[in-house]
């Protein structure tokens, strides 16, 4: 079996950057393909372009080892190359392979000129049967090279979340790998067992694919199904959500994880793989509707703490705190952010809305409309504010001192403070229990 010493990584993105400090870490010379000169420049100063904790400190630790250009001939140095590019939702809700595609072209064209095996990686996530009808086909023919024979193709999706990427890929509960020919399969199971000691799970493409899409659409599922808890608890007197789970999750066949009746589920990957999921069920004849309604349920979470908001008696044009912008803590991204779509409709509807999070601190950029005052530390964004939510669970948030809150509202959708600690000037309300108790 050949054995991978140098491993090339295209895509210096969120995912990729982290994934090719990881190698590093772990002895392999790696070199980073990608477009962005910024990047490029970045990485070989030592330095991290992108905001994910840890990645700064590792990429700085392994100058030597970490490399990057925008050349693709380097490939033809490397043992194998790991693909991580975008691979945008289209308007159906099928995965886009307007990056990969290209990128496969090109990397396809090194290995027409390249002597000896080499093995190909796909870690971006795909709709089914991608592997086969496109990246197999697109890498033979601008090769000239037969796939399983004079290289290998794997494709290997990643179950990371953004701000624990790098304990993300150092400690994950399974890998998955669909893959062309055993001796790819081989390969990347030996890098793998490098980096960590978690099982191995090696199948055809396809069943890789939707084995992909099927974890995601399954944990939004459990999400959807705590929130749904919530409401009813938010609507029944002695109703207490987190009570619920948390019994009910000693059920072996249950579990905790992901089972916490809060703000509904958002970033890059949850909502577009469940809608990925429903979407390539219909294309072959089926209706997933536990799917459709988890999406569903989703989408209204924002409007049930809205209308939590005023049942408790809160209405326009009150000052309204929201601490927390970003889909989860500890990353800057806001994409699918339920808390990013609560300060917006919490404005449409004329409230006068403070927000703060600790991502955008000095940050110029522009994550909500004009109306919302985005400060720039937590006491700006409470002491105006009648009630202040905490919308996205940074943990500083639960460190905060509560005598800030003296004859406030607060509407905690996390359950981060304990009552004991609590003064009696104000009122302490979470999502998941009725207001009146």
């Amino acid at each position: 079996m050949s054995k991978i010493s140098n491993i090339s990584v295209v895509g210096l993105g969120k995912l990729g950057l982290c994934l090719a400090a990881v190698f590093a870490e772990k002895d392999y010379s790696v070199t980073g393909i990608d477009v962005d000169k910024s990047k490029i420049d970045s990485v070989n100063n030592g330095k991290s372009p992108i905001f994910e904790p840890g990645l700064d400190e590792m990429i700085s630790s392994n100058k030597t080892r970490l490399k990057a250009t925008d050349d693709f001939d380097t490939i033809k140095n490397t043992d194998a190359t790991f693909v991580v590019v975008p691979t945008p939702s289209d308007e159906s809700g099928e995965f886009s392979l307007e990056f990969v595609t290209p990128v496969m072209k090109k990397i396809g064209k090194v290995l027409s000129s390249k002597t000896g095996y080499h093995l190909v990686v796909l870690c971006s996530t795909v709709m089914p049967n991608s592997m086969d009808s496109v990246v197999r086909p697109v890498l033979e023919s601008t090769s000239g090279k037969k796939c399983g024979k004079d290289f290998g193709l794997c494709y290997n999706p990643e179950f990371i979340a953004l701000g624990d990427v790098i304990k993300g890929f150092l400690n994950p509960d399974f890998i998955l790998v669909g893959e062309s020919d055993a001796k790819a399969g081989e390969m990347i199971s030996e890098v793998h067992q490098k980096i960590s000691n978690a099982p191995i799970q090696r199948m055809n493409f396809v069943n890789a694919e939707i084995a992909k899409i099927a974890v995601n659409s399954f944990v939004t599922m459990k999400i959807s199904f705590a929130n749904t808890l919530a409401e009813i608890c938010e609507n029944m007197p002695g109703g207490d959500v987190e009570k619920i789970t948390s019994a009910i999750g000693k059920d072996k066949r249950i579990g905790t994880a992901y089972l916490k009746g809060a703000l509904g589920y958002g970033g890059p990957c949850f909502p577009r793989d469940n809608v990925a999921f429903a979407r390539f069920a219909n294309k072959v004849g089926i209706d997933a509707q536990l799917a459709v309604a988890t999406h569903d349920i989703n989408i209204k979470q924002v409007n049930r703490i809205v209308n939590l908001v005023e049942s408790i008696g809160v209405k326009p044009p009150a000052k309204v705190g929201v601490l927390g912008l970003t889909y989860k803590p500890k990353t800057n991204v806001t994409e699918e952010s339920q808390s990013l779509m609560l300060v917006n409709l919490l404005s449409e509807k004329g409230f006068q809305v403070y927000a703060y999070d600790p991502a955008f601190v000095n940050s110029s950029e522009n994550v909500v409309n004009p109306k919302i005052t985005l400060t720039k530390n937590m006491e700006d964004c409470i002491i105006p504010s009648e009630l202040c939510i905490i919308a996205t669970p940074w943990e500083e948030f639960s460190k905060i001192d509560k005598s800030k809150f003296s004859n406030k509202i607060i509407l905690d959708c996390w359950r981060m403070f304990a009552r004991d600690g609590l003064t009696n000037a104000l009122r302490y309300l979470v999502a998941g229990k009725n207001p009146n108790d």
